[in-house]
């Protein structure tokens, strides 16, 4: 790359072809690059054919321009789907990257979400269960989550939504949650905000690396991965079984008398696999598949009606989920990379299976999403960059029960613009606006500015951003035996935040402030219509949420740091005279409640301390103060303890090709509930080894 390629592009070649699945597994090699890693590469070199030793000469030759010219900034792609550097970042996002969660062993995304500031975390139970997410007081319904930018709503959930308790992390490259309303770039769901996971790109010689752990709750997991790159070609291919056998999840208080007391059991089967081809020097293919089987055999929350017990009847019943995701891809560079066109078609498949020993009878539910999309990234100047696409999903799903089913299907034309600026390399400015048009209900406009000031002389960011989001009513709450209402209405929101990120001594101490607001009006609740005496799914309801979130991070030497965050979140709903919020709500006047699972106060602690060269030691705490949940027994309002839950892990490294490791989840031993009748796990000791060839 010449030396007078403007800094855009110079990141663009960091992060491959694609900008909105980055390679960051050759970002690590920009950053990283070293007189040790230089000497590990020409090894590797003198082992390979000679064409593919040209070409290996050819990369290293570009990295060590590339990293001459600059040191590559930390990135954000979320905020803007390009890949960004932090600083010019007004949204507030917390990246973690794939290496942070090989550290602190976080097997699942659940896991990996539990300390990250602006949410709650709710998990019916153990690895496996039913998982939802909640951002700055929305409901888990307005969270869009994403997979290598596949959009990941089950059209066959009433609320559109994806467990997130089926999603494991070893093939992970980073995870980036992205706060406040994002509809203008993301569409529908992105009220609260997006959770956007990307899968690692695949380089260097083959390696074939796994591990194996086992452990408390019944654990025994087992990995292996196969990746690498040559000519061109890249491919990461993994296979993971995670089962854990022995979990207990109901409180001993709420099973009948002399009745046992069954564990849940889950086991997955994750098998995912990333492919790049590059054609030539300005067209890529990406292809990307994952397909996961999963089992979880559960006590049931249904009631024996036949004897009134007032506690779930504990028998076991099962769910059995299948889950299958691809994308394909075709990048095509134009203008020495300044004008990058990407097109491509994304496909989602749910089918899931419910059964009730105790009641015997089964459900099952099957959902599909089709997208098509294109877009197209232009830098037309410096620091100017025009980003326009469009894309139509198609939406199907079918449920079929003892009691009722439903078939039904729904189609979304859309198209967006954002221009990113850059002034003087201190003013920064993000601005985009979309639009949606429904086939069910009709079309809807959304939009956002995020505006971030740097200043260098103090290395201080101030940050400022105002967007609009809107949730779609789902196919279910429009179409839904009894309960659809096809008059239904989007939820629509407004939100803002301000704040500053302040970055002293070489940034080994940094700290900053967020305020937040939203406001979500049109919510859907199931109401009595007034017309009809029926009930129905009506736009009744709106909510208030504001809030602070700080942090402060200590890099007190090269072996050991720490991070601190805090959020405070206040959450109001409010509806008419007369009506109500629905059932997810705790009464606070004759016009407003308290929404559900939404604590005030959340603070999370991550350490890093590696006292060798060979070990690495790190802890996490998260605390949580109380918040109004439902009673699992009973239905009524209750307040809901909070909790304090600490983790440690340990890695040791015996040589290149082998670590020992472990950790303890709950070391505290914490007895508590996550919803309300759900008791999560308490203390549990894993331990394994990975090996790499």
């Amino acid at each position: 790359m010449p030396r007078s390629a403007p800094f855009s592009h110079q990141l663009r070649a960091a992060f491959g072809a694609t900008k909105q699945a980055p390679d960051t597994a050759a970002l690590t090699r920009h950053m990283r690059c070293s007189s040790a890693s230089l000497l590990a590469i020409s090894i590797a070199m003198a082992a390979t054919p000679a064409f593919a030793q040209s070409a290996e000469n050819t990369q290293q030759a570009e990295e060590i321009q590339i990293q001459e010219q600059i040191a590559l900034p930390d990135v954000v792609v979320s905020a803007t789907t390009q890949a960004t550097p932090s600083r010019e970042v007004a949204s507030s996002v917390t990246v973690v990257t794939g290496e942070e969660i090989e550290q602190r062993q976080e097997r699942s995304v659940p896991d990996v979400l539990q300390s990250v500031p602006g949410l709650n975390v709710v998990q019916t139970g153990g690895p496996g269960s039913s998982t939802s997410v909640f951002i700055r007081g929305s409901s888990s319904s307005q969270v869009k989550v994403m997979l290598d930018g596949i959009e990941l709503a089950d059209p066959s959930s009433p609320g559109n939504t994806f467990d997130l308790g089926y999603m494991f992390t070893n093939d992970m490259a980073r995870l980036e949650v992205l706060r406040g309303p994002q509809s203008g770039l993301y569409g529908s769901e992105a009220i609260g905000g997006v959770i956007s996971m990307t899968t690692e790109r695949g380089s260097g010689p083959a390696q074939l690396s796994g591990y194996l752990e086992a452990g408390g709750l019944g654990t025994f997991n087992q990995v292996a991965s196969l990746k690498g790159a040559m000519q061109g070609f890249s491919y990461n291919m993994n296979i993971g079984n995670y089962a854990s056998t022995a979990i207990p999840v109901t409180p001993q208080s709420i099973i009948p008398f002399g009745m046992p007391n069954n564990d849940n059991r889950n086991e997955n089967l994750t098998l995912s696999g990333r492919f790049d081809l590059d054609v030539s020097d300005n067209f890529t293919i990406n292809y990307t598949a994952r397909y996961i089987n999963a089992w979880l055999d559960y006590t049931s929350d249904l009631w024996n009606s036949a004897t009134y017990e007032s506690a779930p009847a504990p028998f076991q019943d099962t769910t059995h989920a299948t889950t299958f995701i691809t994308k394909g891809e075709g990048i095509w560079s134009l203008l020495d990379g300044a004008l990058v066109n990407t097109f491509g078609v994304a496909a989602t498949n749910y089918a899931r299976d419910n059964t009730s020993l105790y009641k015997n009878n089964l459900s099952e539910y099957s959902g599909d999403r089709q997208t098509y999309y294109w877009r197209s990234s232009y830098d037309f100047m410096p620091g100017q960059n025009l980003l326009v696409g469009v894309e139509h999903k198609r939406d199907y799903m079918t449920s079929e029960s003892a009691w009722t089913s439903m078939d039904a299907s729904s189609d979304d034309t859309a198209g967006y613009a954002q221009l990113q600026t850059s002034f003087w390399d201190r003013l920064f400015i993000a601005a985009n606006i979309r639009y949606d048009d429904y086939d069910t209900w009709g079309g809807h406009t959304t939009w956002r500015i995020a505006p971030a000031l740097w200043i260098p002389e103090t290395n201080t960011k101030l940050k400022f951003t105002y967007g609009t989001g809107f949730k779609a009513p789902t196919l279910y709450q429009l179409y839904a035996p009894y309960y659809g209402n096809t008059n239904l209405k989007p939820e629509e929101s407004d939100g803002w935040d301000v704040g500053f990120e302040q970055y002293l001594w070489d940034d080994k101490v940094s700290f900053g402030l967020t305020y937040f607001y939203n406001d979500v009006t049109n919510l859907i609740v199931t109401a009595r219509n007034m017309t009809t005496g029926n009930y129905t799914n009506e736009n009744l309801s709106s909510a208030t949420s504001d809030g602070v979130e700080a942090f402060l991070a200590l890099k007190l030497s090269e072996q050991f740091s720490i991070r601190a965050d805090y959020t405070h979140t206040n959450t109001v709903g409010h509806f008419p005279q007369g009506q109500s919020f629905g059932t997810s709500c705790a009464q606070r006047t004759a016009t407003s409640c308290y929404p559900l699972r939404r604590p005030d106060n959340k603070f999370s602690l991550a350490l890093n301390w590696q006292p060798v060269e060979q070990l690495l030691l790190t802890a996490t705490l998260v605390t949580v103060t109380d918040w109004w949940d439902i009673n699992r027994v009973t239905s009524a309002i209750v307040e809901q303890p909070g909790y304090t839950l600490v983790n440690v892990s340990a890695n040791y490294e015996i040589n290149e090709n082998a670590t020992v490791f472990g950790r303890i989840n709950n070391l505290l031993d914490e007895s508590y509930e996550n919803p309300n009748g759900w008791e999560a796990p308490g203390l549990t000791a894993i331990a394994g080894v990975r090996l790499t060839y």
